[in-house]
């Protein structure tokens, strides 16, 4: 009456190893989804895209962003996400930096482009400058905008 079974120890022992590796499952598991590289590169493929003058707004759940003229790459603690954007290359505006970052975040932020810029080419100038430096990850704001410009024969889409 008051012996121990063999088979219900091992039973108890194999309800206790499974009760672990289920909590450890559940303890690895990201709290959130990895950001949405896909819907910010389609965001920004309809406006570089467009026939007219545009911009667009888009929210990012992101920590952190690397924006390129080709790619956008976003982080958060449940992962990261890559998308190559279509269309012509991108410029990316980056918060504060060189006096060519503030110009072209006035722009970006809806100062016409003759307001900032001499000439269509000092602005064509602005851009590929802007598109060719070494492209960090940063930051990332709450909310992406990006904008189409055309300033003479110059056409830019810039984000930031």
């Amino acid at each position: 009456m008051f012996e121990t079974h063999l088979d219900a120890t091992y039973a108890w022992l194999g309800l206790a190893l499974v009760s672990v590796v289920t909590v450890g499952v559940v303890a690895a598991l990201p709290a959130a989804p990895p950001p949405d590289a896909d819907g910010i590169a389609h965001t920004i493929g309809a406006v570089a895209d467009g026939e007219y003058v545009s911009t667009a707004e888009h929210g990012l759940a992101a920590d952190r962003m690397r924006l390129t003229p080709h790619t956008v790459e976003l982080e958060n603690g449940g992962g990261s996400a890559r998308s190559a954007l279509r269309g012509p290359p991108i410029t990316p505006v980056v918060p504060g930096g060189t006096a060519v970052d503030r110009r072209l975040r006035r722009v970006l932020d809806g100062v016409p482009p003759r307001t900032v810029f001499e000439d269509p080419e000092a602005f064509s100038d602005a851009a590929a400058q802007a598109r060719s430096r070494n492209h960090r990850w940063r930051t990332a704001p709450q909310r992406l905008t990006v904008r189409q410009v055309r300033y003479g024969g110059t056409r830019v889409t810039l984000v930031g």
